[in-house]
């Protein structure tokens, strides 16, 4: 199940060169594009990852701007990042990277980990300021959320916050897998409830999985790589996802559709009751996996995985009646 710690600990190593990582600056931050050299501690940063506001806020490090995924906060920023927020009012970016609002802002970093940023916008990114990306061999939305954390904190100097913050929720982590050893091993997927699409071993909701002791199938990696974290299912064939847990994520509304999947009821997971919807805060959650999400998702999955995983469909798994999903059959 840790199969990728050697990997996280060869991607630290090079992203951060010699006593740099803690004692000042300059430090250089190795990425797939190439290397970031940040002369001194930025004031102005500006993130264009997806989650990485959630990040640079657990390192009490407020952006001046930030990239708005979805959700109707108009910062863009989840209810467990408010208090780190507090009554900053960042700039807000929505879609794609525009080069020259970012540019009108003066920053003296940019981060991009989980963005999704093109070579091409980081040859212009970085002429205005020092731009991380993500690191080399782990696509655009490979990273751990250890090492992007690492990362930032080695470029803003927060490092001693950074370890602190990774070994506690890793404890908790280690905790819940000596609590639960039938889940060692045992498969898990989360699987986007609107176009029926899994997510595999390399996403950060994967990642998530594999640290509560899970393992992704087979069948849904070998559809993706590095570079394709997400791939979808044909609804004539949703054997790769009957899986030991099977978590539905909804955005809003699009687990209605899950009771309309003609071959649902012949799956296993639906038949012993291993099902389990998270809705659209905890799949807000989960999906952005960072530190300031992660206790909170721990916090509602957990339970559901515990009325899931014991196969008895006359466990109820409370989120999933409440939603309005089929449950599977108590006598059958």
């Amino acid at each position: 199940m840790f199969r990728h710690t050697l990997q996280q600990l060869a991607i630290f190593s090079a992203f951060a060169s010699g006593p740099c990582l803690a004692d000042g600056y300059p430090v250089d931050i190795s990425h797939q594009f190439g290397t970031a050299r940040i002369a001194e501690k930025p004031v102005r940063i500006v993130s264009l990852s997806f989650i990485g506001h959630d990040f640079l806020l657990a390192l009490d490090e407020i952006p001046v701007a930030l990239r708005r995924w979805y959700g109707t906060d108009p910062y863009g920023v989840w209810p467990w990042g408010h208090d780190a927020l507090g009554d900053a009012t960042p700039t807000v970016f929505y879609g794609e990277i525009d080069v020259e609002a970012v540019a009108a802002l003066r920053p003296d970093l940019i981060v991009g980990q989980w963005s999704g940023m093109t070579a091409r916008d980081y040859a212009l990114l970085s002429q205005i300021a020092p731009t991380i990306a993500p690191a080399s061999g782990t696509g655009d939305y490979g990273m751990s959320w250890q090492d992007m954390l690492r990362v930032l904190a080695t470029a803003t100097d927060t490092t001693s916050k950074a370890v602190e913050i990774i070994d506690r929720i890793e404890t908790r982590f280690a905790d819940l897998r000596t609590q639960n050893p039938a889940w060692q091993g045992a498969s898990a997927v989360m699987v986007w409830a609107g176009q029926v699409g899994a997510y595999t071993e390399h996403d950060i909701r994967g990642h998530f999985l594999e640290n509560l002791g899970f393992v992704t199938p087979d069948a849904v990696n070998e559809m993706g790589s590095i570079d394709r974290t997400y791939v979808f299912m044909s609804p004539e064939d949703l054997s790769p996802i009957d899986t030991d847990v099977l978590i539905w994520l909804d955005a809003g509304g699009s687990a209605a559709g899950l009771n309309d999947l003609p071959l649902r009821p012949l799956m296993r997971a639906h038949r012993e009751g291993r099902e389990v919807y998270a809705g659209p805060l905890l799949s807000a959650a989960l999906s952005h996996s960072s530190p300031l999400s992660l206790d909170y998702a721990l916090d509602q999955l957990v339970p559901l995985i515990e009325a899931a995983a014991d196969g008895d469909p006359a466990t109820v798994v409370p989120t999933s009646d409440a939603a309005g999903i089929l449950q599977p059959d108590a006598e059958g």
